[in-house]
């Protein structure tokens, strides 16, 4: 893939997150590529779905799986705003998918390569994808909930 290419893919993840961002999730999209077309999408939603494992990344592997009937998603690749932590990391190695393209770092859960790197070098890893855009919604989101907490507390 080219950088235009992987913009445009992390542009439609930015679009995800939003939806999740609406829904008073963290702000994480996925979308899970093949050839040039989105054969998975996700965005988190643990809360909404009362499920710890409803991240952006595994919504989007479900779907591609399904889509593709089949658990290994081969040449394939995977585009989420935010690197992935460990669980998401695990289920990306055993999917196979060839490519993750991620935006901004993880600095507390990150498990492709800020903390830890556990995609073995099996996967191809292109990490800083619009990860300005990326890091600006996630710091939105939390300095609103912040804010928002600091209003209960005075009220």
């Amino acid at each position: 893939m080219n950088q235009s290419q992987d913009e445009y893919w992390m542009y439609h993840a930015l679009k995800l997150a939003r939806i999740a961002w609406e829904q008073g999730e963290v702000p994480v999209g996925a979308v899970l590529v093949q050839g040039d077309r989105a054969i998975g999408e996700g965005w988190n939603r643990p809360i909404g779905q009362h499920d710890p494992t409803a991240h952006a990344e595994i919504m989007a592997l479900r779907q591609g799986g399904k889509v593709l009937e089949n658990y290994r998603l081969l040449e394939t690749t995977l585009y989420v705003t935010l690197e992935p932590c460990v669980m998401c990391s695990g289920a990306i190695v055993h999917s196979r998918i060839a490519r993750l393209v991620y935006g901004a770092s993880d600095e507390k859960a990150g498990a492709a390569g800020f903390l830890m790197d556990i995609l073995n070098h099996q996967v191809a890893l292109q990490s800083g994808v619009l990860a300005e855009e990326c890091a600006a919604m996630l710091n939105d989101f939390f300095r609103m909930r912040r804010e928002q907490k600091k209003a209960l507390r005075q009220a």
